[in-house]
């Protein structure tokens, strides 16, 4: 297990479990329902010619293909996470003042705008 010092960058993340495996699930049912497409076609396309062979074949190879790229994860296809401070533009210089002769002193008072009224009444 690698060990950094560095946070991980949310772009260098994989895909959450859930979310993986809910994308494989769609794929091998879109896959599937196809099949099903295929071979009812098949069966209801009338005069038989070649394409009956044509969607017989894609009805009886398409398992494979989708059990097969329904059990491929993610890691196979991914590209390399890019890092996002390659991306940031640099700070800016820092100004550098030079240092007073004598040191400011500020002080500050509180006075009130309005004086306090009488109570003679």
């Amino acid at each position: 297990m690698k060990s950094s010092n560095r946070a991980q960058s949310a772009t260098s993340l994989p895909r959450a479990p859930r979310d993986e495996a809910s994308a494989r699930s769609r794929r091998y049912l879109v896959m599937m329902g196809i099949r099903v497409l295929c071979f009812v076609l098949m069966v209801v396309i009338t005069p038989y010619g070649w394409y009956t062979w044509v969607l017989g074949a894609a009805a009886v190879l398409l398992p494979y293909f989708a059990v097969v790229t329904a059990n491929v994860g993610e890691d196979v296809r991914s590209p390399d996470p890019e890092s996002p401070e390659r991306a940031l533009p640099a700070a800016p210089p820092a100004r550098v003042e030079p240092p007073p002769s004598a040191p400011r002193i500020i002080r500050l008072g509180e006075t009130s705008e309005n004086p306090p009224a009488d109570d003679r009444g």
